[in-house]
């Protein structure tokens, strides 16, 4: 792998981690209804043409981070095809920190597209 391959590997990591708080926050609050790990990142799959798709493992620890945060709550279900699963939903506080964070993520994207107009693509 060459060195742009592998500065674009390192800035998209970098980028994601630091968006997938957000997106995983947004798919809980539009769904209307708990959801488990793998319907998660089916929907994240589906929503962000895949740019956010990724090992469906990685999305658990920053699950728990923000259950841990407070801004999510879980149970777990037994499942008739295989182990228990851990639904996940989104709370009062957790909807009231989503909309801070859309305000910070609008702001920021507006910011860098004024600092990117003009740069040939």
């Amino acid at each position: 792998m060459g060195d742009v391959e592998a500065q674009l590997r390192k800035f998209q990591k970098e980028l994601s981690a630091g968006t997938v708080s957000l997106a995983l926050l947004a798919v809980l609050a539009r769904a209307g209804e708990p959801l488990y790990g793998y319907l998660i990142a089916k929907e994240l799959e589906r929503t962000g043409d895949g740019v956010l798709s990724g090992k469906q493992s990685a999305l658990y620890p920053v699950l728990r981070n923000l259950e841990g945060a407070g801004l999510l709550e879980s149970h777990v279900e037994p499942s008739v095809a295989g182990p228990p699963r851990r639904y996940y939903r989104i709370n009062d506080e957790g909807r009231t920190v989503l909309k801070q964070w859309i305000a910070a993520w609008n702001a920021t994207r507006d910011s860098l597209e004024s600092v990117l107009e003009g740069v040939e693509r």
